[in-house]
């Protein structure tokens, strides 16, 4: 028995993976698009004051926008790797190390369907819409993503704090 190849990586643990299911995202983003589609109608067939005008396109132009910022980030997915949780493009939304704790609970301030974790440190203000969120020391996982992996991924992460606590 060999201790280790060089040619296959180290055991790094379980490695979970957490990305957007296919009906939820087309009805999150279709539902923000239909929105700003049916602001930027309104505008246009109904006479309105010239504010009201401009706070409509405006309102309507920002879901729109939106929805396409859903489209790009839903098409990503969360990694938790041994060491942090990762996004697929390689940011780095929490190093197992920094974090504090996992609150999942129905009365926890969190996306749908996901979980926030609490770092020591606060990092930049970051959003990627109907996946993840980081305001100082808090990231909010789940959105558009399913319940059960991010229910798994946020009970693996209590496991590993509780372990790295004890010993």
């Amino acid at each position: 028995m060999r201790d280790h190849d060089d040619t296959e990586p180290p055991d790094t643990g379980p490695r979970l993976v957490l990305a957007a299911s296919p009906g939820r995202r087309l009805i999150g983003v279709g539902s923000v698009t239909v929105l700003g589609g049916l602001m930027l109608w309104v505008t246009l067939s109904q006479p309105l004051a010239p504010q009201w005008q401009v706070a409509m396109v405006a309102m309507g132009a920002g879901a729109l926008w939106l929805a396409w910022r859903m489209w790009r980030a839903t098409s990503a997915w969360l990694v938790l790797e041994r060491d942090a949780l990762m996004s697929s493009d390689g940011r780095v939304l929490a190093r197992m190390e920094d974090v504090v704790s996992v609150a999942r609970g129905a009365f926890a301030f969190k996306p749908s369907n996901g979980f926030t974790v609490t770092l020591r440190d606060g990092g930049p203000v970051a959003w990627e819409p109907g996946l993840w969120w980081r305001i100082g020391r808090r990231v909010g996982v789940g959105g558009v993503t399913p319940g059960s992996p991010a229910r798994l991924m946020a009970e693996l992460m209590q496991e590993r704090i509780a372990r790295r606590d004890e010993g």
